[in-house]
């Protein structure tokens, strides 16, 4: 993991730590333990553990903890895995990195506890259900975000970090949706492994082979604060329009001056507090919470200028702890 994923690392941590809420050894044991795992170190998953916090106020007989994957690949997201069964763990929920390759690891995970996804689904797997983001809809979001951005067309270039995660092929899915038969064209999409080095590279790259480029989506919400400095430093600030994806604080900023045209955010307090207080609900038999499709969507937002203050005030307040 690069540099700067590290210092996102810290307070993630320290918000895992402030979960135990044991009040003595012997206590903590007896204590069933609910898992979220991420699938990456951002603000994004902080917000979420704001969620999980609350429902540990709720719920003081379990030990509700935020798993930070240090590695973001698939490989990383098992050893996590195989540790909290080891450990014992009452339930799991999962942003699941590369579903593909993750439905064997988490088949035996849904067979010795209870599992769910968020955020990033892998629906082929035995999941008892998905909280989160239906993300082609947020790709078609960002579409018509794109549309009002470009009325006359013009090129387009997205980031994330896999192709390999639901959500990102589902949001770009959204996306070429929402463009077709219109004068944008896709130029391509292009990949960073969760690595900002690689992003801002990608970033770079794009605007100096593409000088016509006309607009640039960041789809995972460490990407458009990094599009943000690449325009900048390029002094391509206005020309080059920017449509991101969450609320990360630079996104928030960079629509406030106007650098960024908006962003799609989803609501991972929310994720984070259905996630573990369904699965508390499934370990007291109540499964009635689970839709027909096994898939609780959480609506998402458009934020732009006109809402962006109020939104901001709103994410700070749940990130000042």
């Amino acid at each position: 993991m690069n540099g700067s994923m590290k210092k996102l690392l810290v307070p993630l941590l320290a918000t895992a730590a402030a979960f135990a809420f044991a009040t003595g050894g012997a206590q903590a044991q007896q204590k069933k333990t609910i898992a979220l795992v991420t699938n990456a170190a951002a603000d994004f998953w902080v917000i979420a553990g704001r969620g999980l916090e609350k429902a540990q106020k709720e719920h003081p007989e379990y030990d509700i903890q935020l798993i930070v994957t240090n590695d973001a690949t698939a490989a990383g997201q098992r050893r996590e895995l195989d540790d909290l069964l080891v450990r014992g763990v009452a339930g799991i929920s999962i942003s699941v990195d590369d579903a593909p390759h993750a439905t064997e690891e988490l088949n035996k995970v849904a067979s010795q506890t209870i599992l769910i996804t968020t955020d990033s689904d892998a629906p082929q797997s035995k999941r008892l259900a998905y909280i989160g983001t239906d993300n082609v809809a947020a790709g078609r979001q960002a579409g018509e975000e794109f549309k009002k951005a470009l009325p006359n067309g013009g090129k387009i270039a997205l980031f994330v970090g896999t192709m390999d995660a639901d959500n990102a092929r589902e949001r770009v899915q959204g996306i070429k949706e929402a463009i077709a038969g219109t004068k944008i064209e896709l130029v391509d999409v292009f990949t960073d492994q969760v690595d900002s080095a690689k992003a801002k590279a990608n970033m770079e790259n794009v605007l100096v082979k593409y000088p016509d480029i006309a607009l640039l989506s960041g789809l995972w919400s460490y990407e458009t604060p990094l599009i943000y400095d690449a325009v900048k430093a390029a002094g391509k600030a206005g020309k080059v329009k920017i449509v991101g994806f969450d609320e990360d604080q630079r996104t928030l900023r960079g629509i406030s001056d106007g650098t960024i045209e908006s962003t799609v955010v989803q609501q991972p307090f929310e994720f984070g507090y259905l996630s573990a207080t369904n699965i508390i609900k499934t370990l007291n038999g109540d499964k009635s919470w689970i839709p027909a499709d096994s898939k609780l969507i959480v609506p998402t937002q458009v934020i732009s200028k006109t809402n962006v203050a109020e939104f901001t005030a709103k994410m700070k307040d749940l990130l000042k702890k």
